[in-house]
């Protein structure tokens, strides 16, 4: 096989906006305006002030701006962190099921960063850079298929964001392979944080996202990295995947791009939860299912939904922990109606009534042999009178095949705005977002809407 590092990075940089599918380029422009309004919300997610006095601390100046934070302006490395861990931090940002893996994340936060401390880019070349940077990200992902070790968000988002700044400023073919190289010694991102259920998971997205930076620093600044980042004996497939199919996986890119695959978050929570909160709200739609009727609730699910939801909810538990604890949104859903943004606060968390019911509620594994499997899933609801009523999951919602509405979408997109206090942005944000293709300047536009220091 042809060292793998240099067809993804001539992939990324050969792409061309003509010559994207009409598709591509909307999807593109969809998710950019989704993960900007993800962002702005950040600036109010757990942690996200201390994040950004820290970065502050580590050194002056005004290159690049922070989603959410009119007026705040950061080095563009520092800017990368902040935004990357608010664009993560309330697990709201879009979602590639099939690699497990959020690309958006990392690769908007290096390429807001990059764009805003060089020369202009069109809002054509920055999307472009976008579908780069997913397609390499995406791949990464999908060329292992076995259970994840490490945060692939992060450790694949590094890749990714590389190869999105390398289109962004058509940056010479070695120089770029040199780039990638250096992203091997700077990748990290531990599947512990999400055991725990830490707050460490943004932190790490974050952290992708910088030291994409400062991989292309390096690269510019003359010094020669590593050739063999992926495939090599201590590359990263070695190092931080179970097995590799990466031959396969980079030949889909002959077929097509990776973001038309990629899903939303209609909840911020994990991306394993939806399909069990859609589930426990059609049984209350459809079956007249109440907290005050149900004995008890399994969700029958593939062994990864298990891993990674199938957490006991209990008192002083993190935001983090929340959002991937099937167990309370379920029981946020059974006794509200709903998940949003407002619901991982200290009183919601802390809730007894929502403890006391998340205690009747788990997670059961089935025996799904597919280590990525979301689906197929079946809620079972016990309830006092002894009836079982039950829900199937097929698709998880917001997926390509169960996609939100232009409408569904816009409203999520103000949610977000409105919990960061800035709806009066929404008509402006849209229009840099989803007009981005039409916008001679791509960070003129994102700043015009007032959501970008």
């Amino acid at each position: 096989m042809a060292n793998p590092a240099e067809r993804l990075v001539d992939h990324a940089l050969n792409l061309r906006w003509d010559n994207l599918p009409q598709a591509v380029r909307d999807k593109a422009a969809i998710f950019l305006h989704d993960s900007l309004a993800v962002g702005v919300a950040g600036a109010n997610a757990a942690h996200a002030d201390g994040v950004l006095a820290m970065a502050q601390g580590w050194g002056a100046g005004d290159t690049a701006g922070v989603l959410g934070r009119p007026g705040v302006r950061l080095p563009a490395p520092s800017a990368a962190f902040v935004n990357g861990f608010q664009i993560h931090g309330q697990e709201f940002d879009c979602v590639h099921e099939p690699a497990v893996l959020h690309p958006m994340a990392t690769v908007l936060s290096a390429v807001l960063a990059e764009a805003e401390r060089g020369d202009p880019v069109s809002g054509t070349e920055f999307l472009t850079a976008i579908v780069a940077g997913v397609d390499v990200a995406v791949t990464l992902g999908l060329a292992a298929p076995g259970p994840l070790k490490f945060f692939r968000p992060a450790t694949a988002g590094i890749f990714g964001c590389v190869a999105a700044i390398a289109r962004l400023r058509n940056l010479p073919r070695e120089m770029a392979l040199d780039a990638f190289g250096h992203a091997l010694a700077l990748v990290s991102g531990t599947m512990q944080a999400h055991l725990e259920g830490k707050p460490a998971l943004p932190v790490q997205v974050a952290n992708a996202a910088r030291n994409a930076l400062v991989a292309v620093d390096l690269a510019r600044a003359g010094m020669p990295g590593v050739r063999d980042p992926l495939a090599g004996p201590f590359g990263y497939f070695a190092l931080m995947e179970v097995r590799e199919e990466l031959e396969a996986a980079i030949a889909l890119l002959a077929t097509g791009h990776r973001i038309p695959e990629v899903s939303w978050k209609p909840f911020p929570t994990g991306r394993a939860g939806h399909g069990g909160i859609m589930a426990v709200t059609g049984l209350m739609r459809d079956q007249g299912l109440t907290a005050e009727g149900l004995d008890h609730l399994e969700y029958h699910a593939p062994p990864l939904i298990h891993r990674l939801l199938g957490r006991p909810a209990k008192p002083g538990m993190e935001p983090g922990y929340a959002r991937l604890c099937l167990a309370y949104l379920a029981a946020v859903v059974l006794l509200r109606g709903e998940v949003g943004l407002g619901d991982f606060g200290r009183d919601r968390l802390d809730d007894p009534a929502i403890l006391a019911l998340a205690a009747r509620i788990c997670v059961v594994a089935d025996d799904n042999p597919d280590a990525a499997a979301f689906v197929p899933a079946q809620a079972r609801a016990h309830l006092t009178d002894g009836r079982v009523l039950t829900a199937d999951v097929t698709a998880q919602f917001g997926s390509p095949q169960w996609p939100l509405s232009d409408a569904q979408h816009r409203a999520k997109a103000l949610d977000c705005l409105r919990f960061a206090g800035l709806e009066g942005a929404n008509d402006a944000l849209a229009d840099a977002g989803l007009g981005m293709a039409g916008h001679g300047d791509a960070i003129a536009a994102i700043r015009a809407a007032g959501v970008l220091g």
